[in-house]
């Protein structure tokens, strides 16, 4: 059996334990909330304005975008129009083939076999070069877009007091979304 004093002896060791536990988790809290207090943090830097533009809605939405989607197309409306006769044309020589092929001689068959994949091979190549030059303008006009929005947001920037703008979140709250005053600023 446990002797009393043995017992005692137990029971105030615990609560010396506890105690001491206490006081060097006090002692702990009071270290970090004096350091945390001592040290600036962005929380407490209440005077800094930041905002948020989506350039995706930029490209999507605004009157220069649009108006650059509609130029782009109306420029290449013509050769895609062409491309798609060929392709056309291409298909229907194809299936004339197909169904004259069990007739044709063996020389006429390769000759039009030959007539076919080169007009395959033209339509390939023009489909490239569309797609090249398609691309190349769109990416001239949007970067036309892109200048009158970076304007337009540095006027904004400068005229309210933001200190930091940023052009792509994963997570944005609305109230430092200002894309509607760009957008505005640009004319939609």
């Amino acid at each position: 059996m446990k002797s009393r004093f043995h017992t005692r002896f137990t029971v105030l060791t615990q609560q010396f334990n506890r105690v001491n536990r206490a006081i060097a988790l006090a002692a702990v809290l009071g270290t970090a909330a004096v350091s945390f207090t001592a040290i600036p943090t962005p929380v407490q830097a209440q005077d800094t304005k930041i905002g948020f533009v989506s350039t995706e809605r930029i490209f999507r939405d605004s009157k220069p975008a649009k108006a650059a989607e509609a130029k782009i197309e109306s420029e290449f409306k013509r050769r895609d129009n062409e491309l798609q006769k060929m392709a056309d044309n291409l298909r229907s020589q194809a299936q004339s083939y197909d169904k004259d092929a069990p007739v044709l001689s063996e020389s006429e068959r390769i000759q039009r076999q030959r007539k076919l994949e080169d007009l395959d091979a033209d339509l390939q190549r023009k489909r490239r070069e569309f797609q090249e030059d398609f691309n190349r303008r769109r990416n001239e006009e949007y970067s036309k877009v892109i200048e009158q929005a970076d304007a337009a947001i540095q006027k904004i920037a400068e005229d309210e007091g933001y200190d930091l703008i940023l052009q792509d979140a994963i997570t944005v709250s609305p109230r430092v979304d200002i894309t509607d005053k760009v957008m505005k600023a640009l004319g939609g």
